[in-house]
C-alpha cells in the first residue's frame, strides 16, 4: 500500500476545523489569510537577475463575516463532532 504524503483541504474544510478547535458554534466565519510582501533580485546567473516580488503567507485563520460566501461557514449549522475515544495499546 502506498504511503500517504499529503492531505489537501478546501477553504470551507479549514474554516470548519478552526471553528471546532475554538469551540465556536454561532456566526458566519470565513477564511482569513495575511500576506507579506518582499522583494529580491532573482536569477540563475548574475546576468539574468530580475526584480522579483515575494509574497509569503504570514498567518492563516478565520474571521467573522456578515454574509455567507463560498469561503465561509455558518457555525450554527456545523454537525456535532463525533466523540472519538482512543484507548492505549496493550502490549
Amino acid at each position: 500500500m502506498a504511503e500517504i504524503n499529503q492531505y489537501v483541504f478546501d477553504f470551507k474544510e479549514v474554516v470548519e476545523a478552526l471553528l471546532r478547535k475554538q469551540g465556536i458554534r454561532e456566526g458566519i466565519w470565513g477564511i482569513y489569510v495575511e500576506f507579506g510582501l518582499g522583494a529580491a533580485n532573482v536569477g540563475q546567473t548574475d546576468e539574468q537577475l530580475l526584480p522579483t516580488a515575494l509574497v509569503p503567507v504570514k498567518k492563516i485563520g478565520i474571521q467573522r463575516l456578515e454574509k455567507q460566501t463560498n469561503l465561509a461557514v455558518d457555525a450554527s449549522k456545523l454537525p456535532p463532532q463525533k466523540l472519538v475515544i482512543r484507548l492505549p495499546k496493550i502490549k
